[in-house]
């Protein structure tokens, strides 16, 4: 599949495998996998309090054939389930090495500088095909412009087999490698997803958080925390950050990554509480409150940011961010967040979160 996107598409150089570098200390080409686990619990894996932000880039790795006669209609927006589809690889790059592409665009303010980036990866590894775990924590990257550079996963993979599904996601430090490009498309390759069809479906896609320091923007208390684990309506997955002064008129915003969510099934939630009120559920035009797991990669700006390719039905992958407006009440002491899914076999792998802070 090859697409054509205008000035903004900076295509990376050919031959990926043969000229991939491998961005990780000099022992990493020889290093053995990274261990996994069947569930990671939630840590905090990035904090600071400085003005500036955290933007986002995300998409997909795979959708469904271009050939069903309704996937176009699903990949403009209509509610449909990755299971009813036979699924292949997205694959926007001019590489014949490459299975799978994907690109989208960080957006970094003009001034800004990037303090921290960190790359999140997942998939399914059985559908129609069972594709081999120890490719996991392996992905390829190409900056705004630049050749693909060989990615390994530097903390633990979560790697989980349950409701049908052969789950993973993997991560890895890209400060510097973002912090040099800076601003502009960035292209991941190669993301270790099973293609076909199967009743628990096909899903797959890549996140790259960025947060930032501009000193002309406001105050600001970032946290980037992850892990990896199965979402239920009974253990649904709850991340306090302690220590938030909430003053008033505070603005904020906050982003989760997660896998194998359904457009048009009900009972996906995110709420948030401030520690002294109910918790408020949010939710947008792209997110309905009770359906915020519905295979969308949106955000609440006037200009989205630019992706290819650009589908509004993921069939499978969110990466969403949220703007916490009224949810943020002044006077509390913490940010309590929790996702709550009633389907079987959802994953949540990632939540960050930018909001005004004190002076």
């Amino acid at each position: 599949m090859r697409n054509s996107l205008g000035p903004l598409l900076r295509r990376a150089s050919t031959g990926a495998l043969a000229l991939a570098t491998i961005w990780a200390p000099a022992a990493a080409a020889s290093a053995p996998p990274a261990p996994e686990a069947g569930r990671v619990p939630f840590a905090q894996r990035y904090h600071a309090l400085q003005h500036g932000g955290i933007v986002r880039a995300a998409n997909t790795s795979i959708s469904c054939r271009q050939n069903s006669a309704a996937c176009p209609a699903v990949r403009e927006g209509q509610a449909a389930v990755n299971g009813d589809f036979d699924m292949f690889y997205v694959d926007v790059d001019s590489d014949p090495n490459t299975y799978n592409s994907s690109r989208a665009e960080v957006r970094l303010p003009e001034g800004a500088r990037a303090t921290y980036a960190r790359l999140y990866w997942g998939g399914n590894l059985r559908v129609g095909e069972q594709k081999p775990p120890k490719d996991d924590g392996r992905v390829l990257i190409a900056e705004p412009g630049g050749d693909y550079k060989a990615v390994l996963a530097d903390t633990v993979v979560g790697h989980r087999v349950a409701g049908g599904a052969d789950a993973f996601q993997a991560s890895a430090d890209v400060t510097k490698l973002v912090r040099d490009s800076g601003s502009g498309l960035y292209t991941v390759a190669q993301v270790n997803t099973a293609m076909g069809k199967s009743a628990a479906g096909a899903w797959g896609g890549w996140t790259l958080v960025v947060a930032y320091e501009k000193p002309q923007e406001p105050l600001r208390r970032l946290e980037l925390w992850d892990g990896f684990d199965a979402l239920g309506a009974r253990n649904g997955a709850e991340l306090r950050v302690r220590g938030v002064r909430v003053p008033a008129h505070a603005g904020g915003r906050a982003g989760v990554v997660a896998y194998n969510g359904d457009r048009g099934r009900t009972g996906d939630s995110l709420t948030l509480s401030t520690g002294r009120t109910n918790a408020i559920a949010l939710g947008d035009g792209a997110n309905p409150r009770d359906d915020v797991l519905n295979s969308t990669i949106s955000d609440p700006a006037a200009a989205p940011v630019e992706r290819a390719p650009a589908y509004a039905n993921t069939l499978g992958y969110d990466s969403d961010v949220f703007d916490l407006g009224k949810a943020l009440r002044p006077g509390g002491d913490q940010l309590a967040f929790r996702l709550v899914s009633h389907r079987d076999a959802a994953w949540f792998g990632a939540l960050f979160v930018a909001v005004d802070a004190q002076q």
